[in-house]
């Protein structure tokens, strides 16, 4: 039976998570259990790493290691935005107070070709400072406060998250992925299954929705090398 651009488009996002959670140590990807067989359409994604977050009824704002990230893949995904609720405490310009995520234009202008693999980067960066706008907040007294801060230094955390091909083999953190940092808050379920290694490479493939490509894999070439031109910002 044919698969459709959307069941396609799963399984590729699904191959390109494994392959970003092998090549970082500060993600940690769960898919909860579905119903059916095939490749997931929820995801809880938690980074080891630090960012800030400001207690209720405190005016310091301070520094956490831990951030989880709800993603879920709608029935209309991947030509709608994913839903995302960030859930774990976190003072961002661009993070509302319960949790919604502001993508810049992307939030509004919506391109179906953006990798999750690639949005999961975006978030990473929000979380750690390299990426935020304090033009158009979410949370304006965040915004005012990364405005005129003098207290970090930008990014708050300087990895990058695939920091495994980013710096040498020796240098590798290999605790395993369900535990954070002895300085992390404690996260709510803190046993998250990691995923099934990363499988052979498939032949290269293109998904198309209303004729349009929204997403293409080509195995021959090193994607994952090009960590710089991968990342993209808020506009």
């Amino acid at each position: 039976m044919r698969r459709s651009p959307r069941q396609r488009r799963l399984e590729s996002d699904w191959k390109a998570m494994q392959q970003l959670q092998a090549e970082s140590s500060l993600i940690e990807v769960a898919a909860p259990a579905t119903p059916f067989a095939g490749p997931p359409e929820v995801y809880v994604i938690r980074f080891r790493g630090r960012g800030v977050w400001k207690p209720d009824g405190s005016d310091a704002v301070s520094l956490r290691e831990g951030h989880e990230v709800l993603i879920r893949l709608g029935a209309c995904y991947p030509r709608m935005i994913p839903e995302l609720v960030w859930r774990t405490p976190i003072f961002h310009p661009n993070i509302s107070a319960n949790g919604v995520v502001c993508l810049g234009g992307y939030s509004t202008h919506w391109a179906p070709g953006l990798r999750l693999d690639e949005l999961c980067v975006m978030l990473w960066d929000i979380a750690r400072y390299a990426n935020y706008d304090v033009d158009s907040p979410y949370n304006r007294a965040a915004s005012h406060w990364a405005r005129y801060q003098t207290q970090y230094r930008f990014p708050i955390d300087a990895r990058p998250l695939r920091d495994r091909v980013a710096r040498p083999a020796a240098a590798f953190d290999d605790r395993p992925l369900t535990t954070f940092p002895e300085a992390a808050p404690a996260l709510p379920g803190s046993s998250l299954p990691r995923l099934a290694a990363v499988g052979e490479p498939v032949d290269a493939e293109l998904v198309f929705v209303d004729d349009e490509i929204v997403d293409a894999e080509i195995v021959a070439e090193d994607r994952w090398t090009r960590e710089g031109s991968d990342v993209l910002y808020i506009g």
